[in-house]
């Protein structure tokens, strides 16, 4: 994620100070004075990261917190408030008209910050809120905008509005209203042209759109890998469009992202969504608060729930339920929980949002994707009945296998290895749920299971 690099160097100053059992305020200093650079390198806006360097150290050097049993863990936990406040404390959803009204959003930005991907985003979710969207294609000047909506609102399931490239962007849009309300949709997502940098032509263009048209949001879309220029960018969009929110996209790249601790306090506008990858569904609410945890090395869990739940199916999910409870789990789970993890982002994702997991891997340390790829190919190079019932795997089947997915035939014996470990380890957690002390409830069941 963007903060990596962050979040190691602010987890370093935080075991410096867990490591002493009193503070002075010296101490409190020194500690802030390299959360301050932390912060700087981030490319988090000067103004913003003096701010909260002087609220945080108010705040640290009081009574209460250097008097407390645990000073350390007292200034992490002011740290994490005050990043939270700087980055909205509540989560700020778009505020549509009722259904039975027309809401029209108008998505603004620069070329290259991923806005016309962005639109047909946010259509995706309407549409699985229940709203009825209409993606209006309104960049007549970029080549290929007008066919990119096109595919991705066909793969969204969400129609697209197009007057070719001949017309006034401000009339397709009057015309896409009219087509709206003629149809019964009840959202219409405007795809403005945008420009490599900000100038009047392209201004002058969405205040007409806005002046001329009932505009119910205006959204920005700026790319989290520019840093202090996605400030830059936002602030001035804000002074002559007077925007609602903004969407930063790119924030699972490698950035500082200093963007998404300054743009709220730069502008007073909130962060709607963050992208968080290429696929059409990789777009997430921002919660200040998952966002402040992630970023201190906290996890987010509760992000990690959504994701699970919005990706794998409830049905799968009982029938992998039943298994656990009956101690299988052949190669064909195997299979499908690989799926679901790819689908939540991979394994370097979800390990980024388990608490205490990512901030106790080393900075060297890459969970490499690629292993799963060798792994799906002995799964597929097995029969049927071979990866139904694991036990008939004899030598020679196992080297058919490793000839048939390009591996050794160690590869397949530790494969094997780990499918029988994973299902001991099921039936020892069945054991435990059905045992005595289970019923009497001295033993607390494992998440998800009644």
């Amino acid at each position: 994620m963007a903060f990596d690099s962050l979040t190691e160097k602010l987890q370093n100053v935080f075991k410096n100070l867990r490591g002493k059992g009193r503070l002075s305020e010296e101490d409190v200093k020194t500690a802030l004075k390299e959360v301050k650079m932390a912060l700087l390198e981030a490319d988090v806006n000067f103004k913003v990261v003096k701010s909260f360097i002087k609220t945080v150290q108010e705040r640290a050097v009081g009574q209460d917190v250097m008097n407390s049993l645990t000073p350390g863990q007292m200034v992490i936990k002011i740290v994490n408030e005050e990043m939270i406040r700087l980055m909205g404390s509540e989560t700020t959803e778009l505020m549509l008209r009722p259904a039975n009204e027309l809401s029209i959003i108008m998505m603004c930005g620069l070329q290259g910050a991923g806005k016309t991907t962005t639109c047909a985003k946010i259509a995706g979710k309407l549409k699985q809120k229940g709203r009825k969207p209409l993606l209006v294609a309104c960049d007549v000047y970029r080549p290929a905008a007008i066919k990119q909506l096109q595919i991705n609102g066909e793969k969204q399931g969400v129609e697209v509005f197009s007057m070719g490239d001949g017309h006034k962007p401000l009339n397709i849009a009057k015309a896409a209203v009219e087509h709206a309300k003629a149809n019964g949709m009840n959202v219409v997502i405007l795809d403005t042209a945008g420009r490599l940098h900000v100038d009047e032509e392209m201004m002058t263009e969405l205040v007409e759109i806005k002046e001329k048209l009932d505009i119910c949001q205006t959204v920005l879309v700026v790319d989290a890998m520019t840093g202090q220029d996605a400030v830059n960018v936002a602030s001035t969009f804000h002074d002559k469009l007077s925007i609602d929110g903004v969407i930063l996209t790119k924030l699972d790249g490698d950035t500082r992202g200093g963007a998404a601790l300054s743009i709220r306090s730069v502008t007073g506008r909130p962060i709607l969504y963050i992208g968080m990858g290429e696929k059409l569904e990789d777009l997430e609410q921002f919660y200040p608060d998952r966002m402040a945890s992630r970023i201190l090395g906290m996890g987010d869990i509760l992000t990690l729930i959504d994701k699970a739940q919005a990706q794998i199916d409830e049905e799968e999910a009982k029938a992998m339920e039943e298994k656990f409870r009956k101690s299988e789990f052949d190669f064909n789970d195997y299979l499908t929980s690989m799926e679901q993890m790819r689908k939540m982002g991979g394994i370097s994702s979800i390990i980024g949002m388990l608490p205490g997991m990512g901030m106790n891997l080393p900075a060297d340390v890459e969970v490499d994707e690629s292993m799963f790829k060798g792994i799906e190919a002995m799964i597929q190079s097995m029969t049927k009945e071979e990866r139904a019932n694991p036990s008939i795997l004899n030598p020679s089947r196992k080297r058919r296998i490793a000839s048939g997915a390009g591996v050794d035939i160690s590869e397949v014996n530790r494969l094997v290895k780990q499918q029988e470990q994973m299902k001991k380890m099921m039936k020892q957690m069945n054991g435990m749920m059905n045992s005595k002390a289970m019923k009497k409830g001295r033993v607390k069941m494992p998440f998800g299971f009644k």
